[in-house]
């Protein structure tokens, strides 16, 4: 069963609004499950009152997105006592014991808007429609460039089958050769791959080039696709314009996938025709959460089939998407990627691999159970740390500085170069964590979700922690676009849960046992330990809801934000872990020993409370 709503420390977004509805139901349908959240006003903000979930049924036998949406809102009846449908329909408007005053959807069901992104360079014009497709919500299937254009049998075949349900074409600046994109065209016109969802309809193909090539596109063309042409995405080398393509890839989303997708018209008949793919909505939230906290803003959602992580830096948002990486549907795909000892090292006993290769397997004949014994909930969690750790370097190769461009360079910047292309995820500069996905917001503990995310991520500085228990974030997405009849950021939709904040200071390897830094909080003084984690709990972090000031004086080697040694004097909010103090180094290095491995991941699960000593010890003693 879901877990009761957390609302205890909730950071909530305060907004005058005008109430519209007094009740907002919303669904996520998801590639494995489909989640509908019940939300009550109270005031100014809204909260969740229950949430409940049942199996996606979008593939066969059922072939209809509305059979699990149906069954999940009847769990959410039988858990509030409200009436919300009426001959499998919605009870329209809001009533003391029945009905929703709305109702809000998003999807990532039937794995998303998946795209063929096609360039004339990879790194530069096809990195960029790369980057458009993953900012809109899409799945890249495909990418091709220029120097595989070739028309011989194997690569039309191979193009023709490429799962998508629109073609992106980019190439070019403005005012410069036309010839090279124009043969790229004719490549992608006979193969023409097929929509996925309307075997005899034409896949949309969006031209975002050279402007100077439209005029002789329509030709090339022909019937073989739809023919969509919009703004160069770089009409200079140091111009990236991402917000056309991010615009028509959303309404080719509603209008092939929404429409082709078993069950998804009445879904969006049901929403008013304002269903957004997930990442989109999740984007918006995060994108606003950033704005008002002035924050960089890493996130990471693991589902099903997919991983996706989320940056906001300097306010842009950036997505990337790992396709086979997820915890149901895609679990056969990671076998390479992820091998019984990268799940073996964070287990707090000695695994054969047999065991854990007999778990994957299982996984993938029955993607949407849940762990039923304890055993399996901790391998799940630590396939999560690896799903998490292979995503983010995924996301640090995605989110770069444009590539191709001319970089004038000062005499300060000899000891700082970058070359063009370097990424721009800087974990020292995360001010914020986020993490969403099922694995994360149903962990039975919350610090086994916030274990994910320091193992996964191993956030380096000062870091707040934010779990979206309540999946909220998705909500909070389509109401901050208007689509709730109001215009206020938020619109007193709750945040994620501020679960704790991170002090990990950075430097060269340490002897365990040497003292890192200094933590002075409430005039008490706490070490930062080499090898060791600990936790100063939320009580001992005395202050007010603006948060209290403590100093973190890092040794001379050692950096927490300001540089080596330098300290820092920080506001720390309160939080429903306190403050975690994180001395296991970056990158965390585990004892080559198993029986020392083992008894070190004790000692750090121990004191952050993620296992019961009963399930710590079901090894026995190492």
């Amino acid at each position: 069963m879901p877990l009761a709503p957390t609302v205890a420390c909730a950071e909530v977004f305060e907004a005058e609004v005008t109430p519209v509805a007094e009740r907002i139901l919303f669904a996520d349908a998801g590639t494995t499950f489909t989640k509908v959240s019940l939300l009550e006003r109270n005031g100014s903000t809204w909260r969740v009152r229950e949430r409940a979930w049942a199996p996606t049924t979008v593939d066969s036998p059922y072939s209809d997105v509305m059979i699990g949406l149906r069954r999940a809102i009847a769990k959410l009846e039988r858990l509030t006592g409200l009436r919300l449908l009426s001959h499998d329909r919605l009870i329209p408007g809001t009533h003391r014991d029945q009905g929703a005053g709305q109702f809000m959807a998003t999807s990532s069901a039937g794995g998303g808007l998946q795209v063929l992104v096609a360039g004339l360079t990879e790194q530069i014009t096809a990195e960029s429609g790369h980057r458009a497709a993953l900012g809109a919500g899409a799945v890249v299937t495909e990418v091709v460039s220029l120097n595989q254009a070739n028309t011989d049998f194997g690569t039309l075949e191979r193009l023709r089958n490429v799962p998508c349900d629109m073609v992106l074409l980019t190439g070019g600046v403005d005012g410069g050769n036309i010839s090279d994109v124009l043969t790229l065209a004719q490549l992608l016109a006979l193969a023409a791959p097929k929509p996925r969802f309307d075997a005899q309809g034409k896949t949309p193909l969006v031209y975002a080039g050279n402007v100077d090539a439209r005029g002789y596109l329509e030709s090339i063309v022909g019937d073989s696709m739809e023919l969509i042409c919009i703004d160069n995405i770089r009409p200079t080398m140091e111009t990236e314009l991402l917000h056309p393509v991010r615009s028509v890839i959303q309404e080719i989303f509603l209008r092939h996938v929404m429409s082709g997708a078993p069950g998804f018209k009445t879904l969006a008949i049901w929403a008013q025709d304002r269903v957004q793919p997930t990442p989109v909505a999740i984007g918006s939230a995060l994108t606003q959460f950033a704005r008002e906290g002035n924050r960089n803003i890493l996130a990471v959602d693991v589902g099903g089939a997919t991983t996706d992580v989320f940056s906001v830096i300097d306010g842009e948002l950036y997505r990337s998407v790992s396709a086979n990486i997820g915890m149901s549907y895609s679990i056969g795909n990671v076998l390479e990627q992820i091998s019984p000892g990268m799940i073996d090292q964070w287990l707090p006993w000695i695994q054969d691999d047999g065991i854990i290769r007999n778990w994957h397997l299982n996984k993938m004949i029955r993607p949407s159970t849940l762990p039923q014994t304890a055993e399996e909930l901790v391998l799940e969690q630590c396939f999560a740390k690896e799903a998490v750790s292979l995503s983010l370097e995924h996301h640090r190769s995605i989110v770069t500085s444009l590539k191709g461009i001319k970089i004038s360079r000062q005499i300060g910047d000899v000891f700082t170069q970058h070359g063009t292309g370097h990424t721009l995820v800087n974990l020292m500069a995360t001010d914020a964590i986020v993490g969403l996905g099922g694995v994360i917001a149903n962990a039975p503990r919350l610090s086994q979700a916030v274990s994910i995310l320091l193992d996964g991520v191993q956030p380096e500085g000062i870091t707040d922690i934010f779990i979206d228990q309540d999946l909220c974030l998705a909500c909070a997405g389509l109401v901050s676009t208007g689509n709730n009849g109001c215009e206020t950021p938020f619109c007193g939709i709750q945040a994620p849960n501020l679960a704790g904040t991170c002090i990990a200071p950075v430097g060269p390897q340490a002897k365990p046992g040497t003292v890192m830094a200094e933590v002075v909080c409430g005039g008490d003084t706490y070490h930062i330990v080499a090898g060791e984690i600990s936790v100063i709990p939320s009580a001992n972090v005395s202050g007010n809801q603006l948060g209290t000031e403590i100093s973190v004086l890092p040794h001379k080697r050692f950096d927490v934000g300001a540089g080596p040694g330098q300290p820092m004097a920080i506001k720390v909010r309160p939080s429903q872990m306190g403050l975690i103090l994180d001395g296991r180094g970056r990158p965390i290095v585990l004892p080559s020993s198993p029986h020392q491995r083992v008894s070190k991941l004790r000692e750090w699960y121990s004191a952050l409370g993620v296992y019961p000593g009963k399930v710590l010890g079901m090894g026995g003693n190492v």
